[in-house]
């Protein structure tokens, strides 16, 4: 059986994971790269700036609505702008729907898919009612590729309804210090009165990156899932930072068109684990801005 996990990991445990992961994505892992080297299409040129929104005036410049860098030991805000706004976090918050589930344990448990569950569009994983899986591997393929039925499912396997789920959401999210938030589903889909901050989302995926399992899912570029009826898919994962930065390691997109593209990006380095969070961005300047603030805040710590 899948036992909880704890929350905090020490830090060795917290390296060796991190290389880990790197390790089995990468045959071919290339030197740590400069923070100009962020992706193969995208203008890798990074400008800095100097304005009123950042706590570092020698942050990468980017385009982004709201944006948060944040190391992930220490808990120590390395650069913001735009924090406190209130955002639609799309499936970033996924992270916390995660977390609820990692957290409650028993991971080994059957799950039976129930009609409810597959009224989730646009993404789908097209789980069926009457299917059973195994909740860890629907906590797999959720992180992985992020589809919204697979989200539903988990939150009424583990709290009975969507309603009743958001309610332990809120919770946890409260309990970690992120009040300036309000959730409504698991999935991030547009609804009245769902809203987050930079600065929250931060909270909540520092929270999700000291969870070893959800560390060791977030890392992975690649996903099998194995349906009940036998068939395979391979899921591969929506985050591109994972396959252009040797030392990113997580951890979860999103966007809706209320949103635009968001990103919480996870990278690591001996010594150091930096946390970004990058909300209504572009869809190219998503994973320009991401991997470069990444880069700037391994190499500044």
């Amino acid at each position: 059986m899948i036992r909880r996990v704890a929350t905090q990991l020490t830090y060795p445990l917290t390296i060796a994971l991190a290389l880990c992961c790197v390790a089995a994505s990468k045959s071919k892992t290339p030197q740590v790269r400069r923070a100009t080297a962020v992706a193969d299409d995208a203008d890798v040129s990074v400008a800095y700036q100097t304005n009123d929104f950042g706590s570092d005036l020698n942050a990468p410049k980017t385009r982004a609505a709201a944006v948060l860098v944040l190391d992930a030991r220490s808990g120590q805000i390395l650069y913001e702008k735009n924090a406190d706004a209130r955002r639609a976090a799309a499936s970033t918050q996924k992270l916390l729907t995660a977390l609820v589930v990692a957290e409650d344990g028993f991971l080994d448990q059957p799950v039976v898919v129930q009609p409810i569950d597959t009224r989730a569009d646009p993404v789908r994983l097209n789980i069926k009612a009457g299917e059973t899986y195994q909740r860890i591997e629907l906590l797999r393929a959720l992180l992985v590729k992020s589809p919204n039925d697979v989200a539903r499912c988990l939150a009424r396997d583990n709290a009975g309804n969507i309603a009743l789920f958001a309610e332990k959401m809120n919770a946890k999210a409260r309990a970690l210090g992120a009040t300036h938030s309000n959730f409504v589903n698991p999935n991030g889909l547009p609804i009245p009165d769902q809203y987050s901050t930079a600065r929250d989302l931060a909270i909540i995926a520092r929270a999700a990156y000291a969870n070893y399992t959800i560390r060791s899912i977030v890392c992975r570029p690649k996903l099998v899932f194995r349906y009940a009826s036998g068939r395979t898919r391979e899921l591969t994962n929506t985050n591109k930072v994972l396959t252009q930065l040797p030392y990113c390691n997580g951890m979860k997109t999103g966007y809706t068109e209320a949103a635009g593209h968001c990103l919480i990006a996870s990278g690591n380095v001996p010594g150091r684990d930096v946390i970004v969070v990058v909300l209504g961005d572009s869809s190219a300047g998503i994973w320009r801005d991401a991997s470069a603030l990444l880069s700037w805040g391994l190499r500044r710590m």
